[in-house]
């Protein structure tokens, strides 16, 4: 080209590496999850300590918070779609500061319960439901290894804010520790999202799709979609609804076995690692199979977990690596089978329809499992998880011979 009559044509940036954008945002997981799910279990305590307000509605911030991203997951799956990932995500780090800020100057439980609110809305749009549609607008059918990548990441949000919550709130107190998260997100996660996530072309019906899918499999409508996505839909509210139990109730439920307070702490540093050792196996052959059977084993080891657990097998630490090595490649399967299963086209809607009966089981789960807990005991509320986590199981079987021929088509 000339340089002196340059074309007039718009340029076009390379592609960022995708390694670049999955640590990126994976930065971005790791604090999301850190200051909004994992919130309660270190600054609960200090909240309560310091104000007085009552230790289920300091906790219940966090419910107020999924059913918030619930009720706007349908929505966010939809600009995902239209307008690409770029616009949600800022407004997540944004919502995330504001939300947090809210926490930190909350003069009474009203403010900070708002705060949550606020809060809800940086997790409806910023958590893995919004990042893997975001993944899927970018990547299309090649969206599999990054969304796998990502979960490695958010594996570690309690390994890195527990400790760091904990220091801060010692140091600084927990209302100065909620301002240094705010500033984080408004510091690192929003440059870092701004840096890596690019603005796309608004999508219409004549938008062809994202390069990587002509090389991809026929992406044709499913037979019985409307049956497949109602059970998709189903199977992974149900599992969300017994993981978000099991991790609020985890302690609990490993002292009813017969241990001590300081080994049940012990044995529960095996969650994260048991999670992100699982993902990082599903990381290096998942490319190799359809997810479905991603899904399958998941479902398969919480059941077998639970059923463990729930008969007092007496090695809790195999018990431990069984569950929470499925409940970790669950979230990979949450975004990789819907992927799979409906296109890249529609992946971000489906994924924010998906999304919105998950988070709002995940929401009302754990005030569920604490009723059962206080009116039959820990023993008998494992004995209900596990029933439910058996019909899961059977429920990917069903989900699996409706899916089979696309499952064979797509190996």
């Amino acid at each position: 080209m000339d340089p002196e009559h340059p074309s007039t044509s718009a340029y076009i940036p390379p592609p960022i590496d995708r390694r670049l954008v999955v640590a990126a945002l994976g930065v971005g997981q790791i604090l999301a999850w850190g200051t909004s799910f994992y919130f309660p279990a270190v600054f609960a305590a200090a909240i309560v300590a310091d104000t007085g307000w009552p230790l289920g509605l300091v906790v219940g911030g966090t419910s107020i918070g999924l059913l918030v991203g619930g009720l706007i997951s349908p929505q966010v799956g939809a600009i995902i779609e239209q307008r690409g990932g770029r616009p949600v995500l800022l407004a997540s780090s944004l919502f995330y500061a504001l939300g947090l800020t809210g926490v930190a100057v909350a003069p009474n439980l009203s403010v900070y319960l708002l705060a949550w609110v606020a809060i809800g809305i940086g997790m409806g749009t910023g958590l893995y439901d919004a990042v893997f549609a975001t993944l899927g607008r970018i990547y299309g059918n090649a969206a599999r290894g990054p969304i796998t990548n990502l979960t490695l990441f958010g594996g570690f949000a309690s390994t890195v804010c527990w400790p760091l919550s904990a220091f801060l709130i010692d140091h600084v107190g927990w209302r100065v520790a909620c301002l240094v998260f705010a500033a984080l997100h408004l510091c690192l996660v929003l440059p870092l999202q701004m840096a890596v996530v690019r603005r796309v072309p608004v999508r219409t019906e004549s938008t062809p799709a994202p390069a990587d899918d002509a090389r991809s499999p026929d992406m044709t409508p499913l037979e019985r979609e409307s049956v497949i996505f109602a059970l998709v839909a189903i199977v992974l509210s149900l599992t969300a609804g017994v993981g978000a139990v099991v991790l609020v109730n985890f302690m609990v439920f490993l002292q009813s076995t017969g241990v001590d307070y300081p080994t049940a702490i012990a044995l529960g540093t095996l969650f994260g690692p048991a999670q992100v050792g699982a993902r990082l196996i599903e990381s290096l052959f998942g490319n190799r199979y359809h997810p479905i059977w991603t899904m399958i084993a998941s479902c398969a080891a919480m059941a077998v977990g639970l059923l463990m657990l729930f008969a007092q097998f007496p090695v809790l630490v195999l018990v431990i690596l069984v569950y929470c090595g499925g409940y970790g490649i669950f979230w990979i399967g949450r975004g990789t089978l819907p992927l799979a299963l409906f296109g890249p086209l529609r992946f971000p809607r489906l994924m924010g329809r998906i999304a919105f009966p998950s988070l709002i089981v995940q929401a009302l789960a754990p005030s569920a499992g604490a009723w059962l807990i206080e009116s039959h005991g820990p023993h008998a509320t494992i004995g209900v998880l596990t029933v439910l986590a058996l019909i899961n199981l059977v429920l990917i079987g069903v989900l699996w011979l409706l899916c089979r021929p696309k499952a064979e088509l797509n190996l």
